[in-house]
C-alpha cells in the first residue's frame, strides 16, 4: 500500500516572505525603512533558508521507505520549519517598530504571523509523532490526516504572509536579497511510505 501526501511549494512560496514587490520612494522614511528592512533581512535570511531546506527534505524521504522513516523525517522538518518561525518572530520583535506611520503596527502583525505559523508547524509535529508506524494501514490513514491538516496551514500562512508584503515597509524587505533568501522551490514534494 501506498501512502502519498503532498506538500505545497507555499512553503517555499511563503517563506519567501516578500518577494516580487516593487520599489518604494526616496524620501528620508523610505531610506530609514531600507535600512530597517535590511537589518531584519541579514538575519532572517539564515532562518528562511532553513525553512527553505526542511521543505526540499520531504521529498527526499525513500518513496519505498518504511513508515517510522517517514514519521521520523517529518517530525523533523515540522519542528525545523517550526522554529524557523519562532526565531523569525524573535527578529521582528527586536528590530523595533519600522518607520513610518504603521511602522509600530506592521511589526506587531510580522511577530503575531510568524509566531502563528510556528505554533501551527509545531501542532503537525506533534500530529505526526502520535501516527502508530507500527501499523501501515493507521499509519496511511493518520498520515492522509496530516497532509490535509498541512494543506490548511500552507493556505492560512500564506493569507497571512501576505499582509506582510503590503505597505511601504512590505516594499522596503522586498528589495534585500536576505528576504528572498528561499530558493524558488518546487512545484511539490511528495512523501511515499510502502
Amino acid at each position: 500500500m501506498k501512502v502519498k501526501k503532498k506538500l505545497l511549494a507555499a512553503l517555499s512560496g511563503s517563506a519567501a516572505v516578500l518577494l516580487a514587490v516593487s520599489a518604494c520612494g526616496g524620501d528620508d522614511t523610505a531610506k530609514k525603512q531600507d535600512d530597517w528592512a535590511k537589518g531584519v533581512c541579514d538575519q532572517a535570511e539564515v532562518q528562511l533558508n532553513k525553512i527553505d531546506t526542511a521543505n526540499a527534505s520531504f521529498g527526499k524521504v525513500d518513496s519505498g521507505g518504511k513508515p517510522q522513516e517517514v514519521k521520523t523525517a517529518d517530525s523533523a522538518a515540522f519542528q525545523s520549519i517550526s522554529d524557523a518561525y519562532k526565531a523569525l518572530a524573535g527578529i521582528f520583535s527586536k528590530a523595533g517598530a519600522a518607520p513610518g506611520d504603521d511602522g509600530a503596527k506592521f511589526q506587531q502583525n510580522a511577530v503575531s504571523v510568524f509566531n502563528q505559523q510556528s505554533a501551527q508547524y509545531a501542532a503537525l509535529k506533534k500530529q505526526v509523532d502520535g501516527l502508530d508506524a507500527s501499523d501501515q494501514a493507521k499509519f496511511a490513514t493518520g498520515l492522509g490526516g496530516v497532509s490535509t491538516a498541512l494543506t490548511q496551514t500552507t493556505t492560512n500562512g500564506q493569507k497571512s504572509l501576505d499582509t506582510l508584503r503590503q505597505g511601504d515597509v512590505g516594499k522596503a524587505l522586498a528589495q534585500q536579497p536576505g528576504c528572498h533568501g528561499v530558493s524558488g522551490g518546487s512545484a511539490g514534494a511528495t512523501s511515499t511510505a510502502s
